[in-house]
């Protein structure tokens, strides 16, 4: 099982990636250590805001890719309502992801 997750950091930026193990990975977010992403070791990440499921990378790689380009407007609206199918429309199959 892979997961797509969002943190919100200290400035109040979004960040967003992709794990095996959603807890590990937000604790090494968290220490900014050499394992955290570059991003995180200067924008220290708070709280994990969304987290998705998918059965493989591929899946979870591709709604990460997704979300990325997204304006942070819609970010935040997309942690409001979860709605994938709106937000993303046709890029990803919706069916895929579940939201944990």
């Amino acid at each position: 099982m892979y997961y797509t997750y969002i943190l919100r950091c200290e400035d109040n930026s979004l960040y967003t990636g992709i794990t095996t193990d959603v807890n590990r990975r937000l604790e090494e977010h968290k220490s900014q250590s050499e394992k955290s992403a570059k991003y995180t070791r200067t924008h220290k990440a708070t709280k994990l805001e969304i987290v998705w499921a998918a059965d493989d990378r591929v899946l979870a790689s591709k709604l990460e890719y997704h979300i990325k380009k997204l304006p942070k407007s819609k970010k935040e609206q997309l942690l409001i309502t979860n709605d994938l199918e709106n937000i993303l429309g046709n890029k990803i199959e919706r069916d895929k992801y579940t939201k944990i």
